[in-house]
């Protein structure tokens, strides 16, 4: 896309209401619609069939495109929303994080270093830090659902297709290959050994 045509997106967007700070680093396409008090940081690439709702933050460094941003939305920094996205009112995608053709629901958190790939989140889901949807079995891309107000601990493998129902809680550093029942604490993990007095060997 030409120079002019940035620079005429971007006062578009200005007058309309969106605080950009370093609107020349920030770059839209020109199918791009933004609604009310959205603030825009530097460094934020916007591709083609974005939607962006009212009182929206990006923050720097993140690339957004074919998705629907809803109402109190908050992104990055340096987060990736692919297509087919749907990041519903009051959501939060925080820094390293990439969503990949996925709802995640009202009020629901992705904070940081996770990827959330053909999945479901229903209402007020934390996902910790680490958090991957195994999504790929090398020939089809499988569904992850994980419904309202489930928590994830951090580093967790979720193995799709799986459900993790209502209320539920996954134990940090576990791998989930079987569906996880409401108001369950599901749990992977080796039990840990520890040796007394352990002496290093020396060279």
């Amino acid at each position: 896309m030409k120079d002019s045509t940035q620079k005429k997106l971007r006062e578009k967007f200005i007058k309309s209401g969106v605080k950009m700070t370093g609107p020349e680093t920030i770059f839209f396409s020109e199918d791009t619609k933004i609604g009310k008090r959205v603030v825009i940081e530097p460094y934020v690439v916007i591709g083609s069939n974005v939607k962006i709702g009212n009182n929206v933050i990006i923050k720097s460094f993140s690339h957004l495109e074919s998705c629907n941003i809803k109402n109190k939305v908050e992104i990055g920094p340096f987060a990736r929303i692919r297509p087919n996205t749907i990041l519903n009112e009051g959501s939060k995608v925080g820094n390293f994080v990439e969503i990949k053709k996925s709802f995640i629901g009202k009020n629901s958190k992705v904070n940081h270093l996770s990827y959330v790939g053909d999945s479901y989140l229903g209402k007020d889901v934390n996902i910790g830090a680490g958090t991957i949807t195994c999504n790929y079995d090398g020939i089809n891309k499988n569904k992850t659902k994980i419904k309202d107000k489930v928590f994830i601990g951090s580093n967790s493998s979720l193995v799709a297709p799986v459900t993790i129902n209502k209320n539920s809680i996954v134990g940090a550093g576990s791998v989930i290959t079987k569906n996880v029942t409401s108001k369950s604490l599901a749990l992977t993990r080796a039990l840990q050994t520890e040796i007394k007095n352990y002496k290093r060997r020396k060279k």
